[in-house]
């Protein structure tokens, strides 16, 4: 490999898990073999403070010029109440060195909210967003860059490259699906002030399937799950459904757990391309049954998901009678996702956009 790594800047890390630090894992991974390196660098504004940080940053990017250094924005990663007003500085120091500076925006819109202090952060964060547009040479979003309604008129340097998921690939035929029971995996509860909104979307939905006859096993894991477990259980009391909570579990876990799935009922808000949930059921061949909104667009909407409206229980409840109803169906989505996988949220895939949009690992390309 005779390309330079690629830096992947990471900022303060998320807890109890931390999904950009596992994407960045998953481009090192995956990018190795074709011919693409990665390196994951962290900014340790957190712990050292912003002045000393990025001293060390200035220092390090010495042996950086020429290289691509792209800083893995999320709000949150770059500040610790929201106002990231730091990170464009970052970007500056990169070229200031000889580096070429990109972002992948994690995060791609400000935080929306009430009140005084919630408008003037959507602002702060407005500015911060099209400050590091600015100052990149290379701007990689999650979804669809006609999605971004702040980004300017020409966009030559704005690139779109999905998720994947964050867990080993499931092998061909290692889905269990004969079982007593229809099984519904639930991966992730959002948490804070999303739990109990999202958990009457799921007890709604699941009593709306009891009572339609359905014998149901529902598997929920992941983040937040393990707090949401006594409101759920609240919520489903007296229901006939099998409730099996697992909390967090290993990347190594999250694949045999979906494939112990007939379906995913994913309810953090709409599906997108950015959602690695939901691209954890897609890899594994799961239908999904979701809710659409602004970004569910291609390449997610290739896959085999039934969307229905934001908000719409009823509808979310229709969506999954079909898909427990109908084994042909639950056939054809699982095909639509394994193949939706392979061509888009493969990590094989990714990768070979990031060879493209870089101009490096000329192999990647070809193998993709």
């Amino acid at each position: 490999m005779s390309a330079d790594p690629v830096v992947l800047l990471l900022g303060r890390r998320d807890h109890p898990t931390d999904g950009v630090a596992d994407y960045c894992e998953k481009l090192r991974e995956y990018g190795a073999p074709r011919g693409l390196a990665f390196e994951a660098v962290p900014v340790r504004w957190a712990e050292e403070g912003w002045g000393t940080a990025l001293a060390e940053l200035r220092e390090a990017a010495v042996a950086w010029r020429d290289r691509w250094v792209l800083l893995q924005y999320t709000t949150l990663a770059w500040s610790y109440r929201g106002f990231p007003l730091r990170a464009p500085r970052v970007l500056e120091i990169l070229r200031h060195c000889g580096a070429r500076p990109g972002v992948v925006l994690h995060d791609f819109a400000p935080q929306t909210g009430s009140g005084v202090v919630a408008a003037v952060r959507e602002m702060c964060q407005l500015r911060v967003l099209r400050q590091l547009y600015e100052r990149s040479d290379l701007a990689i979003f999650t979804i669809p860059v006609k999605n971004i309604s702040w980004l300017p008129t020409r966009r030559e340097k704005a690139a779109f490259i999905p998720v994947g998921a964050n867990c080993p690939e499931l092998p061909a035929g290692a889905r269990h699906t004969e079982h007593d029971k229809m099984t519904v995996a639930i991966y992730g509860i959002t948490g804070g002030s999303q739990t109990l909104p999202e958990v009457a979307d799921i007890a709604f939905v699941v009593k709306q399937a009891v009572a339609s006859g359905h014998v149901l096993r529902l598997l929920v894991f992941g983040r937040g799950s393990s707090e949401a477990e006594p409101a759920l259980r609240s919520a489903l009391a007296g229901v006939n459904v099998e409730v099996e909570t697992l909390g967090l579990i290993s990347p190594e876990e999250v694949p045999r757990t979906l494939g112990r799935a007939d379906g995913l009922l994913f309810v953090r808000g709409h599906i997108s391309s950015r959602r690695g949930s939901a691209i954890a059921g897609i890899s594994v061949g799961l239908p999904v049954v979701c809710y659409s909104g602004p970004d569910t667009d291609w390449p997610v909407t290739e896959a085999g998901i039934l969307a229905v409206p934001q908000g719409d229980r009823q509808a979310l409840a229709g969506a999954l009678e079909n898909v427990l109803t109908d084994a042909s169906l639950r056939r054809a989505l699982s095909d639509r996702s394994r193949q939706a996988h392979e061509k888009y949220f493969s990590w094989t895939a990714i990768t070979a956009r990031f060879a493209a949009e870089i101009g490096q690992g000329a192999d990647c390309v070809s193998a993709a």
